[in-house]
């Protein structure tokens, strides 16, 4: 999948300084209203209320929340990496320190559930995971995210 068609590089964050997943999602929140103009209470919810469903942690220290918000018109996405992991009540109990949110429209439900499967297994990858938790920069992180990916 060409992720770069999901999340751009000015929308991938280092050393995010938050206590819990909730002060994440507030995190990710703020800087999507700013990156997607669109309001960061409306984001806020709709993440909320998909994580009250069930954790998006997804194991090895990372989480992939994410959820409908109206007036996306197509899938967009955040990564950060946190200044020092957090529980994120994933399923393996390991805390977290890289998150990718997806944010997408109602109309993109179908197209969605591809890019959260991408995503998750381009997280899962041992080799990039550990070269994004050894990026010095954003720009580093984005890098290492998109490796072998635009095939």
């Amino acid at each position: 999948m060409d992720f770069t068609k999901i999340i751009q590089p000015e929308h991938v964050f280092i050393g995010v300084s938050v206590t819990t997943k909730w002060r994440g999602l507030q995190a990710i929140a703020e800087k999507a209203a700013r990156a997607f103009g669109i309001e960061e209470k409306a984001i806020l919810h709709a993440l909320e209320s998909r994580e009250s469903l069930g954790s998006t942690g997804i194991g090895n220290g990372v989480a992939v929340p994410h959820a409908v918000v109206e007036g996306m018109t197509h899938p967009r996405g955040l990564l950060l990496r946190f200044a020092k992991p957090v529980d994120f009540e994933a399923v393996d109990d390991l805390p977290t320190d890289i998150a990718f949110a997806l944010l997408f429209g109602e109309a993109q439900r179908g197209e969605y559930l591809n890019a959260l499967a991408a995503i998750a297994r381009q997280l899962q990858s041992p080799g990039i995971l550990m070269a994004m938790r050894k990026a010095k920069t954003s720009e580093e992180l984005y890098s290492d995210f998109l490796a072998d990916s635009r095939t």
